[in-house]
């Protein structure tokens, strides 16, 4: 058993459930400790990711965690679901002035090849990454519109705490989350020694997800334009930046698990970045 301890830990990422064996975790909260440690916390139950009780992004919570025997990325902890104790949300007020020295101590890169070279140098598997600009938004249909039996087993699978009772609980809440109909994918430029370079990766944030059913239930069929207005249009003029998170069973395959979209820095804070 590996020792446990109790932190707290400012969340910064929660990402919408997917039961792709192939492909993508089940689903991935992760944030950053007091030490400015990135932490990635599993398994969190659904109904504290998508019900009224849930911890919010950037909100503190302090918890109880341990060091995952089964996964080797540094990052990765199990969380003892019950000691999880909800604290304060930072706020935006006065140009994201709490958020920002947080942001600020995690990893990050300018360019995805950097960040995953990093990765094969020290298993880094969490990190800040800011894209020079945003090309287009790719939406692609899903395979299935629907949680079909395999999906919800496979989902279960992983936060099943050992008890009939919270996988009967966590099965109901599930059913209630209904699965994302489509893909989304971003493509960025970075600035690479080899002059730009073009990316792709999907994203699975959680408040994608949860854009996506609003602009659905306000425009019906007319969603899209409203959703693309969201994320190629005012995101794009922030400072946006990505979090990534890479895949347990294939390393080298990266997601990106939450956009973070402060806004953009004045003159004098720019000159400040670059001095580090």
């Amino acid at each position: 058993m590996m020792p446990s301890c109790i932190e707290r830990i400012l969340i910064l990422a929660k990402t919408y459930p997917s039961p792709s064996a192939k492909h993508t975790e089940t689903s991935c909260v992760a944030g950053i400790n007091e030490a400015g440690v990135p932490r990635r916390l599993y398994p969190v139950p659904f109904r504290l990711i998508s019900g009224d009780q849930q911890f919010k992004k950037w909100q503190w919570i302090r918890v109880r965690i341990a060091k995952s025997p089964a996964d080797h990325r540094p990052e990765s902890h199990r969380v003892f679901v019950d000691t999880i104790e909800l604290e304060d949300v930072l706020g935006t007020e006065k140009h994201w002035t709490a958020r920002r020295p947080w942001i600020n101590r995690l990893p990050s890169f300018d360019d995805f090849e950097a960040l995953d070279a990093a990765r094969e140098q020290s298993g880094i598997s969490l990190a800040l990454l800011r894209p020079k600009r945003i090309v287009k938004l790719e939406i692609a249909p899903a395979d299935n519109p629907e949680w079909t039996d395999e999906d919800l087993a496979k989902l279960l699978q992983e936060q099943s705490q050992g008890n009939l009772f919270d996988q009967e609980e966590e099965k109901k809440q599930l059913k209630l989350l209904k699965k994302l109909p489509f893909d989304f994918y971003y493509h960025y430029v970075c600035d690479t020694p080899d002059g730009e370079q073009i990316y792709r990766h999907k994203i699975v944030d959680w408040e994608v997800g949860m854009l996506f059913w609003n602009c659905k239930r306000n425009h019906r069929d007319g969603w899209e334009a409203p959703f693309r207005a969201k994320l190629e249009a005012d995101l794009v003029e922030k400072d946006l930046m990505f979090m990534m998170g890479n895949i347990h069973r294939f390393q080298h395959q990266w997601l990106i698990i939450s956009l973070i979209y402060p806004p953009k820095p004045t003159p004098a804070e720019t000159s400040q970045r670059t001095l580090f």
